[in-house]
């Protein structure tokens, strides 16, 4: 009979880990560097390498979070290689990141804008966003997929991509690893929609502004409905970002229906009390900023007198939200485990699949009865 074992000291001091002191400041100054760095490197990719290979159409659509995971798993995988990965973690922020770039995100969203076309916008979204992220959940709970990855899934696919899947993930506190998956979903799925979308819009002998109404509620990233709104022409593409920012919009409300769900059913233990001081402790207060953000972009654009506010508004809500959002996904990347990715299986990948095909079907019909002969200048 063997010996019982006796527990295994601490392997490192505890104060060559606390906040304050000396190796700690170092260890973050180049955990710092290296997340900016490799942010820097994202962006310097997602410049110039469709400049590098002008014949591969296909990636001037690719956006930034594939090259930020990409380069973000690289340089964990180097880490890692070198023992190292877990000393010089203090700077992967990635919740920190998420969430201020989803503030930033609330100043893109003029909600001036959006009123021109509110009314028919207001209708599809509300219908595509219940129908769809409803189908979803349920498709996905049929299949036995983890309760958090699902709310993702359906977040993602019914709203605005990765925007909705990192609300949806701030909501319901899921794993870093579900997030990337869901993520990488969005994109892959995204990309052939700038050019399928369009092409089939020409076959369908849709008016410019129902196709651009069917492109903003369908395809699931800004980006990807700004290349196939361009492709149809000027009045889709307007129309096209109306409907995703009335999306995008409508995110709040989601995550916070989300919170209240998964504090009040799913999270909740028969002996225990749920007051409103849980629920407040559980909702993304960051929403919070999203909204007051958009208020305030759209108040300085439109009555501030201030000029060039526009462009003001640009760097923050554009700019400065993509540099953040590049350095949480490189923060996923760099703490990633692609066991995690590889214990979700196939079920989600069906579930994405199936549910957009039903988007992509709904938004067409809804488009085609809301927007014909819209116009925004009526």
């Amino acid at each position: 009979m063997s010996a019982v074992q006796p527990l295994a000291a601490p392997a490192a001091p505890v104060m060559a880990h606390r906040w304050g002191t000396i190796d700690w400041w170092v260890r973050f100054a180049i955990s710092a560097a290296i997340v900016l760095g490799l942010a820097g490197l994202v962006r310097y990719l997602d410049t110039n390498v469709p400049t590098w290979f002008p014949e591969v159409t296909w990636l001037k659509s690719v956006e930034f979070p594939v090259y930020a995971i990409a380069v973000g798993l690289i340089g964990g995988a180097i880490l890692e290689s070198l023992g190292v990965r877990d000393r010089v973690d203090m700077a992967f922020r990635t919740e920190f990141f998420i969430k201020t770039g989803l503030v930033l995100l609330g100043a893109s969203i003029n909600l001036a804008v959006i009123v021109q076309a509110a009314g028919p916008s207001i209708v599809q979204s509300v219908i595509l966003i219940s129908t769809v992220f409803l189908a979803t959940w349920y498709l996905a709970g049929w299949l036995g997929v983890d309760q958090k990855l699902r709310a993702l899934l359906a977040a993602g696919v019914s709203i605005c991509g990765v925007s909705a899947a990192i609300a949806a993930a701030g909501a319901v506190e899921a794993k870093r690893e579900q997030l990337a998956y869901v993520a990488s979903l969005v994109i892959l799925f995204a990309l052939p929609s700038i050019f399928v979308q369009p092409w089939l819009a020409q076959q369908l002998g849709l008016q410019q502004v129902v196709a651009g109404a069917w492109i903003g509620g369908n395809i699931d990233t800004t980006a990807a409905v700004t290349a196939a709104g361009s492709i149809v022409g000027d009045d889709a593409l307007k129309i096209a970002a109306i409907v995703k920012q009335t999306q995008n919009a409508m995110m709040g409300i989601v995550a916070f229906l989300l919170t209240v769900y998964f504090v009040y059913r799913v999270e909740r233990r028969p002996d225990a009390k749920v007051g409103l001081g849980t629920l407040w402790t559980r909702f993304p207060k960051f929403i919070l900023g999203f909204v007051a953000a958009s208020a305030i972009a759209t108040w300085f654009v439109n009555a501030s007198g201030v000029d060039g506010a526009a462009d003001i508004v640009k760097v923050a809500g554009n700019d400065l939200r993509i540099w953040f959002f590049v350095l949480a996904f490189v923060s996923i990347g760099l703490e990633l485990r692609l066991t995690s990715l590889r214990d979700a299986g196939i079920r989600p990948v069906a579930v994405f699949a199936t549910a957009t095909v039903l988007n992509l079907a709904l938004a067409l019909v809804l488009a085609t009865i809301l927007f014909t002969g819209f116009s925004l200048s009526s």
